[in-house]
């Protein structure tokens, strides 16, 4: 039979396991237009209430260029993360950036750029290609490491530990262009929460081919 010394351990142990799982949370949401449709590619992010200690950007980004567009069409970082941009087109292409958390231009280049860009400041970045105009990507620089990006169906799961927190919503195209919120506290489990969008019409333009 185990002693009491490993018994009492065990237990420990299980009720340690057991307060950090009721500690562990998140939020499942999800993004609709006005007239209910679901929205992709919606950044989602907790903003954490009260000088929480937030762990330093883990992951680099990466937007690649391909049949002449930029892929993904939303990126979101955090705050003090580096992002690649390869080319896997046969064409060069030069990258630039006119917004002001992080302006920056990459001459032209085919194939992988040697120096990923750090994007330190929070924001909006827009991205464009001197060369062919139709090429466009957004950059959502958050200050938190709690993010997601709504999926086909306009749902994302954001996980964060317990406590309260803003959460915010932000798509390229919502009108006035500046994120919706909701205060909330989370706790053991999964929350829920939705947001409906207003959004610019889309484009008519016709699609960059590729040669």
């Amino acid at each position: 039979m185990p002693s009491q010394s490993l018994i009492r351990c065990a237990a420990l142990a299980a009720l340690c396991f057991s307060s950090a799982a009721a500690a562990a949370g998140g939020i499942s949401v999800h993004v609709a237009d006005i007239s209910g449709k679901p929205v992709p590619d919606a950044v989602v992010y907790l903003e954490a209430d009260g000088g929480q200690p937030l762990p330093k950007p883990q992951k680099a980004g990466e937007i690649s260029q391909k049949g002449l567009k930029f892929i993904p069409l939303v990126t979101v970082i955090q705050t003090g993360s580096k992002i690649y941009f390869p080319n896997n087109d046969k064409v060069r292409h030069h990258i630039y950036s006119f917004s002001s958390p992080h302006k920056f231009d990459q001459k032209l280049y085919s194939g992988t750029t040697a120096d990923p860009q750090t994007f330190d400041k929070p924001g909006t970045v827009v991205l464009g290609c001197n060369i062919h105009d139709k090429m466009i990507a957004y950059v959502r620089i958050v200050d938190t490491p709690y993010f997601g990006k709504t999926d086909a169906a306009g749902d994302v799961v954001v996980e964060a530990p317990a406590g309260k927190y803003t959460l915010k919503a932000w798509h390229p195209d919502i009108v006035g262009g500046n994120a919706q919120e909701q205060v909330l506290r989370l706790g053991e489990g999964t929350a829920s929460a939705s947001f409906k969008f207003s959004l610019k019409p889309p484009s008519t333009e016709p699609d960059a081919q590729a040669y």
